[in-house]
């Protein structure tokens, strides 16, 4: 029997990533990648960039399953932007995890999200939709992240942190447990976050802009 057709929007840096993810995951075929102009008909790790953003309702005829594969570091509105219009065009968003990870039958992941190599979702967390949990991300017990959310490579949240919508944890950074973080945060590299984040605050340490 065939595997399902997965689309991935999306064809830089991150989508090499989620093809990795994608292929030890291996309950989808990656029928091609969607690009800038610039890069139709490329190749990235074996699959073509067959379309662009302007295609995707023509894609969508012919390919059931998408996923977003753009990244997301300083703002999460393209991902935002391309997850809607997937939606709205009828693109089923699979759950993607990768067979290295751990997610505990008692926790949630939402559609369109990626847990990636290594990463562990501890009991009662829940993750929403169109999130990237990244490589060797520890998401603990009571854990919330809410949609369009990137915890980055090897970024701790403690017990029963929770992180608002579209909000960005850096690599290596630890949230102490039970604080919340509002929507659109921006959390940077390495950093020990003791106190609550208000929406929209970006914590870079000493430096808070």
């Amino acid at each position: 029997m065939s595997k399902p057709k997965l689309i991935l929007i999306g064809a830089g840096g991150h989508a090499h990533a989620c093809i990795d993810v994608i292929e030890q995951h291996g309950d989808y075929q990656i029928a091609g990648l969607v690009g800038m102009p610039e890069e139709m008909h490329t190749w990235q790790l074996g699959y073509e960039v067959i379309a662009t953003d302007d295609d995707l309702s023509a894609l969508a005829n012919d390919y059931p399953y998408a996923l977003i594969t753009v990244g997301q570091i300083q703002t999460p509105e393209h991902r935002i932007r391309l997850h809607q219009q997937a939606k709205k065009l009828g693109f089923q968003l699979p759950v993607i995890i990768s067979p290295s990870a751990h997610v505990s039958r008692h926790a949630t992941v939402g559609a369109g999200s990626i847990v990636m190599h290594g990463a562990i979702v501890n009991a009662g967390a829940r993750v929403g939709s169109n999130c990237i949990i990244n490589t060797r991300a520890l998401l603990e017990h009571d854990v919330a992240v809410a949609d369009h959310c990137h915890i980055s490579t090897g970024a701790v949240l403690n017990g029963n942190v929770t992180i608002g919508p579209g909000s960005f944890v850096g690599s290596g950074s630890i949230i102490k447990e039970g604080l919340t973080l509002g929507q659109g945060c921006l959390v940077g590299m390495g950093l020990a976050v003791r106190h609550n984040q208000s929406d929209r605050a970006h914590f870079f340490g000493n430096k808070k802009s």
